[in-house]
């Protein structure tokens, strides 16, 4: 068996990382392609439905364009994938923060996230995927887990909330409140007086 000379096996390594990242760059490129067309789809659709003000209509336009959609492009515009499109525009009404979100999560993670009913916890879960890079199942579980609920940050008021999303979002930095609550294990990291101090910064701020 003859051994690859040295400079091939580097060679190969180059041009490997450079297909994986030109594959990586275009998977990026259709999934934010992707789910933009769905947000101009419930867009269009939602658009039809406010303008006409019949109550049934929404539920009549939903079928046809099923059906016409279906025959022109086959599978894929289920009545239930129309309705997915609806509900990504109701729910990420500005398009612009949309297309930077997903440039980082995927189409399946918009269909989980977007149908928690409480905006907080849907900021919540999307700033802790995109930071800790969650697959969908992931996401499930932290969602079914209730991962919200047992951090710190859910007593806070809302405003507070709020303010250390955005904090998240802007520095891609966990505080402790937004991964702990529990002292025990505070303590054990080490962090007990940063979770103190936060929350004695958070007391002063409800006056």
């Amino acid at each position: 068996m003859v051994n690859k000379p040295q400079n091939t096996n580097n060679l190969f390594s180059e041009i490997k990382q450079l297909i994986e990242e030109a594959r990586q760059t275009v998977a990026v490129a259709v999934n934010a392609t992707t789910t933009l067309l769905y947000w101009n789809v419930g867009e269009c659709i939602n658009r039809e439905i406010l303008g006409n003000k019949r109550a049934e209509y929404g539920k009549e336009i939903v079928k046809s364009l099923s059906k016409n959609l279906t025959e022109e492009y086959g599978k894929g515009w289920s009545e239930n994938q129309l309705r997915h499109c609806l509900r990504i525009a109701e729910t990420f009404p500005d398009k612009e923060i949309l297309y930077a979100l997903s440039r980082q999560l995927s189409w399946t993670h918009f269909r989980t996230i977007m149908y928690l009913k409480d905006e907080l916890r849907r900021e919540f879960y999307i700033e802790m995927t995109r930071l800790e890079n969650w697959k969908t199942r992931t996401l499930n579980e932290k969602i079914d887990s209730m991962l919200f609920e047992r951090t710190a940050i859910s007593k806070k008021p809302e405003e507070l909330i709020k303010h250390e999303l955005k904090q998240l979002r802007e520095e891609n930095k966990l505080s402790p409140d937004l991964v702990f609550r529990d002292p025990y294990f505070l303590n054990f990291l080490g962090l007990e007086d940063i979770w103190a101090s936060s929350r004695k910064e958070s007391s002063n701020g409800k006056g």
